[in-house]
Protein backbone atom coordinates (compact mmCIF):
# COMPACT_ATOMS: atom_id res chain seq x y z
CA UNK A 1 0.00 0.00 0.00
CA UNK A 2 1.59 3.61 -1.14
CA UNK A 3 1.56 6.40 1.39
CA UNK A 4 0.32 9.41 0.27
CA UNK A 5 3.27 11.95 -0.47
CA UNK A 6 0.01 15.42 -0.37
CA UNK A 7 0.53 17.59 2.48
CA UNK A 8 -2.92 17.30 4.35
CA UNK A 9 -5.56 19.77 3.49
CA UNK A 10 -5.63 22.96 4.99
CA UNK A 11 -7.87 24.27 7.41
CA UNK A 12 -10.06 27.36 5.58
CA UNK A 13 -12.59 29.65 6.07
CA UNK A 14 -13.73 29.27 2.67
CA UNK A 15 -15.63 32.18 3.38
CA UNK A 16 -17.89 35.52 2.98
CA UNK A 17 -17.23 38.07 5.26
CA UNK A 18 -18.73 42.06 4.42
CA UNK A 19 -18.20 45.41 6.13
CA UNK A 20 -19.97 48.37 5.23
CA UNK A 21 -20.20 52.00 7.24
CA UNK A 22 -23.35 52.90 8.33
CA UNK A 23 -24.58 56.55 9.99
CA UNK A 24 -22.63 56.65 12.76
CA UNK A 25 -21.86 52.68 12.74
CA UNK A 26 -19.65 50.35 11.00
CA UNK A 27 -21.36 46.59 10.71
CA UNK A 28 -18.71 43.52 9.87
CA UNK A 29 -20.84 40.30 8.89
CA UNK A 30 -19.64 36.63 7.93
CA UNK A 31 -21.08 33.34 7.28
CA UNK A 32 -19.64 30.25 9.87
CA UNK A 33 -18.51 27.60 7.35
CA UNK A 34 -14.90 26.54 7.99
CA UNK A 35 -13.49 23.70 5.27
CA UNK A 36 -10.67 21.23 4.64
CA UNK A 37 -10.65 20.69 0.98
CA UNK A 38 -14.47 19.32 0.31
CA UNK A 39 -14.84 18.56 4.04
CA UNK A 40 -16.86 20.92 6.11
CA UNK A 41 -14.69 20.80 9.21
CA UNK A 42 -16.45 23.72 11.13
CA UNK A 43 -19.98 24.59 11.07
CA UNK A 44 -19.16 27.22 13.93
CA UNK A 45 -15.69 28.92 12.34
CA UNK A 46 -15.42 32.35 14.07
CA UNK A 47 -14.93 34.48 11.36
CA UNK A 48 -15.33 38.70 13.15
CA UNK A 49 -12.68 39.13 15.74
CA UNK A 50 -12.77 42.09 18.14
CA UNK A 51 -9.23 43.96 18.28
CA UNK A 52 -10.03 46.72 20.69
CA UNK A 53 -13.16 48.55 22.26
CA UNK A 54 -13.77 50.37 18.92
CA UNK A 55 -12.11 48.20 16.58
CA UNK A 56 -12.98 44.83 14.94
CA UNK A 57 -11.45 42.44 11.78
CA UNK A 58 -12.96 39.75 9.40
CA UNK A 59 -10.84 37.35 8.31
CA UNK A 60 -10.53 35.23 4.86
CA UNK A 61 -7.78 32.62 4.30
CA UNK A 62 -5.76 30.07 6.64
CA UNK A 63 -7.31 29.27 9.32
CA UNK A 64 -3.93 29.23 11.50
CA UNK A 65 -2.81 31.88 9.66
CA UNK A 66 -5.76 34.36 10.76
CA UNK A 67 -5.49 33.14 14.45
CA UNK A 68 -2.16 34.13 14.61
CA UNK A 69 -2.09 37.52 13.44
CA UNK A 70 -5.83 38.08 15.44
CA UNK A 71 -3.56 37.51 18.46
CA UNK A 72 -1.31 39.90 16.92
CA UNK A 73 -2.96 42.55 16.32
CA UNK A 74 -4.36 42.62 19.82
CA UNK A 75 -1.36 42.36 21.43
CA UNK A 76 0.14 45.35 19.66
CA UNK A 77 -3.29 47.67 19.85
CA UNK A 78 -2.96 46.75 23.52
CA UNK A 79 1.03 47.79 23.99
CA UNK A 80 0.00 50.68 22.21
CA UNK A 81 -2.15 51.94 24.22
CA UNK A 82 -0.16 51.43 27.32
CA UNK A 83 2.54 53.55 25.68
CA UNK A 84 0.59 55.98 24.07
CA UNK A 85 -1.77 56.78 26.36
CA UNK A 86 -4.70 56.34 24.11
CA UNK A 87 -6.64 53.80 22.32
CA UNK A 88 -4.97 52.72 18.75
CA UNK A 89 -6.77 54.55 15.98
CA UNK A 90 -8.28 52.58 12.96
CA UNK A 91 -6.29 53.80 10.08
CA UNK A 92 -3.08 52.65 11.91
CA UNK A 93 -3.57 49.59 13.08
CA UNK A 94 -4.95 48.52 9.11
CA UNK A 95 -1.65 49.65 8.94
CA UNK A 96 0.21 47.44 11.06
CA UNK A 97 -1.56 45.07 10.01
CA UNK A 98 -0.13 45.96 5.91
CA UNK A 99 3.28 46.12 7.22
CA UNK A 100 3.35 42.52 8.56
CA UNK A 101 1.61 41.13 5.58
CA UNK A 102 3.57 42.91 3.22
CA UNK A 103 6.85 41.96 5.27
CA UNK A 104 6.00 38.27 5.08
CA UNK A 105 4.89 38.34 1.37
CA UNK A 106 2.78 35.74 0.97
CA UNK A 107 3.95 33.57 3.86
CA UNK A 108 0.22 34.11 5.58
CA UNK A 109 -2.49 33.12 3.39
CA UNK A 110 -5.16 35.83 4.55
CA UNK A 111 -7.27 38.54 3.36
CA UNK A 112 -9.09 40.77 6.47
CA UNK A 113 -11.30 43.39 6.81
CA UNK A 114 -10.48 46.05 9.47
CA UNK A 115 -13.50 47.85 10.64
CA UNK A 116 -14.32 50.38 13.01
CA UNK A 117 -14.75 54.10 14.96
CA UNK A 118 -12.53 56.65 16.19
CA UNK A 119 -12.28 59.99 15.91
CA UNK A 120 -12.44 60.33 12.14
CA UNK A 121 -15.53 58.67 12.15
CA UNK A 122 -16.15 54.97 10.92
CA UNK A 123 -14.12 53.17 8.87
CA UNK A 124 -13.68 49.91 6.80
CA UNK A 125 -10.37 48.44 5.30
CA UNK A 126 -9.42 45.66 2.74
CA UNK A 127 -6.56 44.51 3.03
CA UNK A 128 -4.90 41.41 1.38
CA UNK A 129 -2.25 38.97 1.83
CA UNK A 130 0.32 41.25 -0.11
CA UNK A 131 -0.43 44.06 2.40
CA UNK A 132 -2.56 46.05 0.27
CA UNK A 133 -4.94 48.34 1.91
CA UNK A 134 -8.23 49.92 -0.11
CA UNK A 135 -10.57 52.24 2.11
CA UNK A 136 -14.48 51.81 0.83
CA UNK A 137 -17.85 52.14 2.23
CA UNK A 138 -18.83 49.05 1.62
CA UNK A 139 -16.66 45.85 0.79
CA UNK A 140 -16.21 42.12 1.13
CA UNK A 141 -13.35 39.15 1.00
CA UNK A 142 -13.83 35.59 0.37
CA UNK A 143 -15.14 33.04 -2.04
CA UNK A 144 -18.60 34.04 -1.80
CA UNK A 145 -17.79 38.04 -1.81
CA UNK A 146 -18.98 38.69 -6.07
CA UNK A 147 -22.52 37.47 -4.87
CA UNK A 148 -22.13 39.82 -1.55
CA UNK A 149 -20.66 42.82 -3.89
CA UNK A 150 -23.63 42.65 -5.83
CA UNK A 151 -26.35 42.93 -3.25
CA UNK A 152 -24.00 45.45 -1.91
CA UNK A 153 -23.74 47.61 -5.05
CA UNK A 154 -27.61 47.26 -5.79
CA UNK A 155 -28.78 47.85 -2.41
CA UNK A 156 -26.45 50.37 -0.45
CA UNK A 157 -26.68 54.21 0.40
CA UNK A 158 -25.02 56.66 2.29
CA UNK A 159 -26.50 57.35 6.00
CA UNK A 160 -27.53 53.97 6.62
CA UNK A 161 -29.41 53.71 9.91
CA UNK A 162 -27.00 51.01 12.45
CA UNK A 163 -30.65 48.80 11.53
CA UNK A 164 -30.94 48.97 7.88
CA UNK A 165 -27.19 49.05 7.87
CA UNK A 166 -26.86 45.65 9.93
CA UNK A 167 -30.38 44.03 7.47
CA UNK A 168 -28.11 44.79 4.60
CA UNK A 169 -24.74 42.60 5.82
CA UNK A 170 -27.28 39.81 6.69
CA UNK A 171 -29.11 40.11 3.19
CA UNK A 172 -25.36 40.17 1.55
CA UNK A 173 -23.72 37.53 3.54
CA UNK A 174 -27.14 35.80 2.87
CA UNK A 175 -27.09 35.28 -0.37
CA UNK A 176 -23.58 34.23 -0.79
CA UNK A 177 -24.31 31.44 1.36
CA UNK A 178 -27.28 30.51 -1.19
CA UNK A 179 -24.30 30.30 -4.25
CA UNK A 180 -21.36 29.40 -2.84
CA UNK A 181 -20.39 26.34 -1.46
CA UNK A 182 -17.42 27.35 0.37
CA UNK A 183 -19.89 29.90 2.65
CA UNK A 184 -22.71 28.81 4.65
CA UNK A 185 -24.31 27.40 8.07
CA UNK A 186 -24.49 30.75 10.05
CA UNK A 187 -24.10 34.32 10.27
CA UNK A 188 -22.30 36.04 12.54
CA UNK A 189 -22.40 40.15 12.91
CA UNK A 190 -20.89 42.69 14.98
CA UNK A 191 -21.91 46.30 14.90
CA UNK A 192 -18.97 49.42 16.17
CA UNK A 193 -20.19 52.68 16.60
CA UNK A 194 -19.18 56.10 19.45
CA UNK A 195 -20.41 53.46 21.94
CA UNK A 196 -18.37 50.93 21.49
CA UNK A 197 -18.47 46.97 19.86
CA UNK A 198 -21.34 45.19 19.99
CA UNK A 199 -22.00 41.64 18.69
CA UNK A 200 -25.87 41.41 17.57
CA UNK A 201 -27.58 37.96 19.23
CA UNK A 202 -27.97 35.53 16.93
CA UNK A 203 -32.27 35.65 17.35
CA UNK A 204 -32.19 39.03 16.26
CA UNK A 205 -29.80 37.81 12.87
CA UNK A 206 -31.85 34.70 12.42
CA UNK A 207 -35.04 36.61 11.91
CA UNK A 208 -34.06 39.60 9.55
CA UNK A 209 -32.44 36.04 7.31
CA UNK A 210 -35.58 34.46 7.62
CA UNK A 211 -37.48 37.09 6.10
Amino acid sequence: MEHSTQPPAELKTGTTTVGLIGKDCIVLASDQRATMGFLIASKTAQKIFKITDRIGATIAGSVADAQNIMDLLRAESKLFEIQRGRPIRVKALTRLLSNIMFQARGAYMLQCLVGGYDDEGPQVFYTDYIGSVLPDVFTATGSGSPVALGVLEAEYKEDLPKKKAIELGIRAVAAAIERDAASGNSILVSVIDKDGYQVIDKETIMKIWKQ
